[in-house]
């Protein structure tokens, strides 16, 4: 057997997509499971919407995700990627060859004649499509067309109607009829170009591709691609078709209808780490045969089998991604984490802290984080800034008569919280509840959790009252009491 070899072949028209990162972790899977070989190639023959930095969006973050491909040109010490506009020349040979063999033929027909076949077709109710009409084109009519200044696209000739099968490692056996593939499909376009479907087959057969995995949306230019591989006389590989992502309301992800959530980008800048997205997508569609949901890339590599991968739509589910990212979170050690965290924590104003006290901050909210870009929201009642306590649901609290009380008290007891630990603190806070008659938990607490960050929920209020110290703790409780005697008053 052939070793086993495999491709993404993203366009470099937009960002790296939520389904072609997944489609690329299948095939770098099914690669390192089969002891094979991963390729990227990026199919960059649309002239008009390829760019140089969607190139470096997908090639960083394939590498982010940690999908490293075995092969490509040397660009200082590392691999690039394979470009389809470095073979334009050989694209248009093998059309040429094809034409001479009387598989394919000059097409002169222009586009104001092709839109005019198409809105007949329209108002007769016929599907639209390519009516083969330049197969007849006779070698004077030809030159009358070139001499006019018609240049003409390559045409494949299909045979119809022909029903193309294959079976498919994922979905089992695919049948599709040549009817249904609109006409003889162009090989170069009149500018010279090759079309996507005829240098994809080419670029699969110089790169000796076994097997290809993508995504089910390109069923029907399988069947294309199966009758190119037969007219250059060559085997075709492998398919596999998954499924593809929808949303909860079973819509395709598409950046018109999702924006940048469906670009790998916005994950990575939003604070998610690589392993959770990388394990997320990975499960979508397929589960190991241990049946758990959380893995290492090398767990997956060993036990990756596209007979496992389902036939049905996977759904993008941003808690469950949530979820994912939490745990991976929560595994790190404290240092990774405050690496990690630091470019969040630069957009606070925390320079009156201490390392050790910024340390105590994260581990405070490290657990309850979803992504690392929540760390700023999360700690930024820490800023030396006046508090905003102005919420109505806040002043309802605030002008309770307790509150006023216990807000008194604990400012009255401050120079008993002096060098107090969070342990202490809080039973410091208790003692005076309690001698007081006041009940431990809202009643106690919330005037307090209110005074010192202006939030309702948060992390252990004790231990954000000795990050704070005495003098803060002392400044954000009166302000909150004078708010109170003003709206009394």
């Amino acid at each position: 057997m052939p070793q086993v070899r495999v491709r993404i072949a993203p366009s470099p028209t937009g960002s790296l997509h939520l389904g072609t990162a997944r489609t690329a972790l299948y095939n770098y899977l099914y690669a390192k499971h089969n002891n094979g070989k991963f390729v990227l190639r990026l199919e960059d023959t649309d002239e008009e919407r390829s760019q140089e930095a969607y190139t470096h969006d997908i090639i960083n973050h394939l590498k982010w995700l940690n999908l490293s491909w075995d092969e490509g040109p040397d660009i200082g010490g590392s691999y690039g990627p394979y470009c389809q506009t470095q073979k334009e020349e050989h694209y248009r040979r093998l059309a040429n060859e094809l034409v001479a063999q009387k598989k394919a033929y000059f097409c002169y027909a222009t586009p104001e004649e092709l839109t005019i076949l198409k809105e007949e077709q329209l108002k007769s109710g016929k599907a639209s499509r390519y009516d083969n009409r330049g197969r007849c084109v006779s070698e004077k009519e030809a030159k009358a067309y070139e001499a006019a200044g018609r240049i003409p696209c390559i045409r494949l000739i299909v045979d119809e109607p022909r029903v193309i099968t294959w079976d498919d490692l994922i979905k089992g056996t695919i049948a599709i009829n040549s009817l249904d593939l609109g006409g003889d499909p162009i090989l170069i376009k009149s500018s010279g170009m090759a079309v996507y479907n005829f240098a994809v087959v080419v670029d699969d057969i110089d790169m000796a591709i076994t097997h290809v995995i993508r995504g089910e949306d390109h069923i029907h230019n399988t069947a294309k691609q199966i009758l190119i591989y037969e007219a250059l006389g060559k085997t075709y590989p492998e398919f596999a078709h998954s499924a593809l992502i929808f949303d909860a309301e079973k819509q395709k992800l598409s950046k018109r209808k999702h924006g940048e959530f469906v670009h790998i980008s916005k994950y990575a800048s939003t604070g998610y780490l690589p392993e959770a997205l990388f394990n997320y997508l990975a499960q979508m569609s397929w589960t190991p045969s241990n049946g758990q949901e959380i893995f290492s890339q090398t767990e997956a590599i060993n036990d990756f089998d596209l007979n496992k991968v389902s036939k049905s739509p996977a759904i993008f589910d941003l808690t469950k991604l949530n979820w994912f990212n939490n745990h991976y979170l929560r595994q790190l050690d404290n240092e990774t984490f405050k690496v990690k965290a630091m470019p969040y924590l630069d957009l606070l104003d925390l320079n009156s802290y201490d390392s050790n006290e910024i340390h105590e901050m994260l581990t405070l909210v490290k657990d309850g984080l979803n992504n690392l870009s929540e760390i700023t929201q999360a700690l930024s009642f820490f800023e030396p800034k006046p508090l905003d306590y102005e919420k109505l649901e806040f002043m309802e609290i605030l002008n309770q008569d307790s509150a006023s009380k216990i807000l008194n008290l604990i400012l009255n007891n401050m120079a008993s919280f002096k060098n107090l630990d969070a342990k202490e603190t809080k039973a410091l806070i208790d003692s005076i509840g309690v001698t007081n008659g006041f009940k431990k938990g809202k009643e106690l607490y919330m005037p307090i959790r209110i005074a010192l960050t202006a939030r309702l929920h948060g992390p252990d209020l004790s231990r954000i009252f000795t990050i704070l110290k005495t003098q803060q703790v002392q400044t954000r409780i009166k302000n909150a009491l004078a708010l109170n005697l003003q709206t009394k008053s």
